[in-house]
């Protein structure tokens, strides 16, 4: 079943989500302090990410710029961000019971954080293509860990992040066989170092450092992808 490792990984985040709920008693004081050692520790994930890509390749850097600069023309566009925190308050509204957090905030925090990794896309090409969920499995123990304390500081939004990650790996399984001669190890680099300046641009929200429109570079990660496409068929 390709989508075997794709849903487990979603339920796991819920599961966490839900345990992190009952942690949401904690006093305020803790939960910045939490809070801020979470944001420390997801902006050196996107540090270590993009400087993976950064030395890579020469080249690699360039594409990600570029595909900032595209990703981020279209993203204000589409006004993704404010499109997002829409539905945020929307589903804020609906759910208070459960809470105040900050639904659109910890939403975008976690679909990307749980999304733009290459644990993601290498797994769900591995569970698409040879029906093996290893990846994915250590993936959804990884996440399910990291819900808890996720949802403890921000809130039940995290959960709906379980939403993205099924539709996202869930797609990629599925389409295995067609994007396994797209996705090569060098494309899945560059994407996964552009999601690593958006993580740490996630990071800086979180630390009210800078406020970011993270959400409207979204596409950012799918450009660099196509950019380091056309550019390996081209010889470069």
């Amino acid at each position: 079943m390709a989508l075997l490792g794709t849903i487990v990984n979603s339920l796991a985040i819920i599961v966490g989500s839900v345990i992190g709920m009952f942690l949401n008693r904690i006093p305020d004081r803790m939960k910045t302090t939490i809070l801020q050692g979470l944001g420390m520790a997801v902006f050196v994930i996107g540090l270590s990410m993009a400087l993976k890509t950064a030395y890579a390749d020469g080249y690699d850097l360039f594409y990600v710029i570029a595909s900032l600069v595209f990703g981020g023309l279209l993203g204000e566009m589409l006004d993704i961000e404010g499109k997002l925190h829409a539905l945020g308050r929307f589903i804020e509204r609906k759910m208070s019971k459960f809470g105040n957090g900050k639904v659109s905030e910890a939403f975008v925090f976690s679909s990307l954080v749980y999304c733009v990794g290459a644990m993601a896309i290498v797994g769900s090409l591995q569970s698409g293509l040879e029906g093996n969920h290893k990846i994915l499995y250590t993936k959804a123990m990884l996440d399910g860990f990291s819900g808890i304390f996720f949802t403890s500081a921000m809130g039940i939004g995290i959960a709906l992040s379980a939403i993205p990650v099924f539709l996202y790996q869930g797609s990629i399984a599925l389409m295995a066989g067609l994007l396994a001669s797209v996705l090569s190890s060098q494309v899945i680099s560059v994407m996964s170092g552009c999601g690593g300046l958006l993580i740490m641009g996630i990071a800086l929200n979180v630390l009210e450092i800078k406020k970011i429109n993270v959400g409207n570079l979204l596409p950012a990660i799918f450009f660099a992808g196509i950019i380091k496409w056309i550019a390996m068929n081209w010889g470069y």
